[in-house]
């Protein structure tokens, strides 16, 4: 999964929970020609919902921050975001909230000669999950998984 600087990650999840919200996950992704894209994902410690509003007073609160802390060389991009229904998985916790799930996971490596696994989440820990797919268990090491994704059910 997309690995973020601890300090960045601290310095993110600070600001977000100091405004009330729950920091789901932290992506800094390459961009061509305009630098990095900071992609953070805010939920409500509530079940409401996300909206443009909290977007915006996150992003104005991260961005002063950002401009004084300077963690980040060069130029980039700050998007905030709800996880919405696809959410992304980041870590064991996570994967644990959404067991009996359908969950999409693309690994960095090859594993039985496949990248991609769509299936139901059977169980997970700090190592690894448990995937039902096609029938069959399949168990994916934590630390080989490049996305995974909540499949919503209609």
């Amino acid at each position: 999964m997309n690995k973020v600087p601890k300090g960045l990650h601290t310095l993110v999840e600070g600001v977000v929970t100091s405004l009330g919200y729950a920091l789901w996950g932290v992506e800094l992704l390459p961009q061509p020609k305009s630098g990095q894209l900071l992609r953070v994902y805010i939920d409500t410690p509530a079940s409401a919902a996300v909206g443009v509003a909290d977007c915006e007073k996150v992003s104005r609160q991260l961005s002063a921050v950002m401009d004084v802390e300077d963690p980040i060389a060069g130029e980039y991009t700050l998007e905030i975001s709800s996880p919405g229904m696809d959410r992304p998985l980041y870590n064991a916790q996570q994967f644990e909230a959404y067991v009996d799930s359908v969950v999409r996971v693309k690994l960095r490596p090859t594993v039985t000669g496949r990248k991609n696994f769509r299936g139901q989440l059977l169980a997970a820990d700090e190592q690894q999950i448990k995937m039902l797919v096609d029938g069959e268990e399949v168990t994916l090491a934590m630390d080989d998984i490049d996305t995974a994704r909540v499949v919503p059910q209609f």
